[in-house]
């Protein structure tokens, strides 16, 4: 497996979508689960699945990506492993930006033709799932086919959001529509299996997630120059140009991190009892960072499912169903509610006493707060008293301290709110 398949993990555009979270950083490095970052979900189900050659294609905001790959995905001298970053650059032959999925791998495909593979297997860098792709790669391997797109089944509603592929009785793709309308989708349905059929996903939707013959695609992206995207252009061509395509059914839990709504109740699930997505699984492990940090401190603080990172200082009086990040601070008499606090990338143990002592807010959450249906993102001061309360009732808008979105108060990286502010 290791040494026929390289895997490409798409970083995605500018991420407008999750704005504010991406002003500063791209949308694989935006934080998730409280420790982690959206990249190192992919790349961990490439290791779990023994695939040690990735690259990452970015080219929006990417420092903070390439830093954390540096220092976390390193091999030892003998693996022929990697994790690299390819950014969008200039060459002789072209001076543009990646214009979409396909132009970016077409771009950076030289950068691959220095190491042997029979495989390309393509991945976005904003899902949350878990899969092995040994299995993908074994149904793509019996079928013969020329290319393999991962598909999940789905109920008529959720259909419309995605392309869907329609398979015959052999169970490959004959034909493809992108996002139909619910008047479109007599004619999309699918044979699935159950119990997909009893629940009414009849509809097969595509993950965005492929598998290519190498010569296929490198075919596909020579006879297409002006195809820039898989979904839109490449696939619908793979069909068109008879090449074998295949459906590969996956049943787990998956989903696609593309606006705040998403981003925030796929956090929040993963602090319930039994969440969808499991982060505590010795086969499927989710590597990130090693962090030479403390263990978080709590004191006369009542939790109700909350997942709370390392490092952190935790006085609040009450917290339900939150994700606390790593160095987070949150002061006496506080209360978290259905929020995420990304928490701070240092402690501020000298500049902590300074500010209590001249009445200004530390980086964290201060005393007798309260914090409701919020994403704190990292490295932001709040004073002490402040209220912070989002819902239903707040529009979308973007104001001096915050954000919202679909009823999410977001406060962006490095923001200083006073103490006493109400945003309610």
């Amino acid at each position: 497996m290791k040494d026929s398949v390289i895997s490409i993990i798409l970083g995605g555009g500018r991420g407008t979508r999750l704005f504010p979270l991406t002003d500063h950083r791209s949308k694989p490095a935006v934080p998730v689960g409280g420790k982690y970052r959206l990249v190192d979900i992919p790349i961990s189900n490439c290791l779990n699945s023994d695939i040690r050659r990735i690259y990452v294609l970015t080219q929006f905001n990417s420092a903070s990506l390439n830093r954390h790959i540096k220092n976390t995905f390193n091999f030892d001298m003998f693996s022929r492993g990697f994790v690299d970053i390819l950014a969008a650059e200039q060459t002789a032959d072209n001076t543009d930006w990646f214009q979409g999925t396909a132009d970016a791998v077409r771009q950076c495909i030289r950068h691959l033709e220095n190491h042997k593979f029979s495989h390309v297997l393509i991945l976005s860098g904003d899902q949350l799932y878990q899969m092995d792709y040994r299995k993908m790669l074994q149904r793509h391997k019996q079928n013969k086919s020329h290319l393999t797109v991962a598909t999940i089944p789905v109920v008529a509603k959720d259909a419309t959001g995605f392309g869907i592929m329609k398979t015959n009785d052999d169970g490959l793709i004959d034909s493809f529509v992108e996002k139909p309308s619910l008047d479109e989708l007599e004619d999309w349905g699918s044979n699935v299996p159950e119990p997909y059929a009893s629940q009414g996903k009849h509809y097969l939707a595509s993950m965005g997630i492929y598998i290519f013959n190498r010569k296929t695609l490198l075919d596909l992206l020579e006879r297409n120059p002006d195809a820039t995207d898989f979904g839109k252009e490449i696939i619908p061509k793979t069909l068109d140009e008879g090449f074998k395509v295949s459906s590969y059914e996956f049943g787990g839990y998956w989903t696609d991190i593309g606006t705040i709504k998403s981003f925030f109740e796929a956090n929040l699930e993963l602090a319930d009892t039994i969440p969808a997505f499991n982060l505590y699984d010795n086969d499927n492990m989710i590597f990130t960072r090693a962090r030479l940090l403390p263990p978080s401190k709590i004191m006369g603080t009542t939790l109700e499912n909350s997942l709370v990172a390392e490092g952190s200082i935790i006085e609040a009086s009450r917290m339900v169903r939150s994700v606390i990040g790593i160095r987070s601070r949150i002061g006496k008499g506080t209360t978290v509610e259905h929020s995420i606090v990304m928490g701070n990338d240092n402690y501020q143990s000298k500049e902590f006493i300074d500010n209590a002592a001249a009445d200004k807010p530390a980086m964290g959450i201060g005393q007798r707060c309260f914090i409701s249906n919020c994403i704190i993102d990292k490295n932001v001061s709040i004073g002490n008293d402040v209220r912070i309360v989002g819902g239903d009732h707040l529009p979308d808008g973007d104001h001096e301290y915050h954000h919202v979105r679909d009823g999410i108060v977001i406060v962006p990286k490095g923001t200083v709110i006073p103490s006493g502010t109400a945003i309610q």
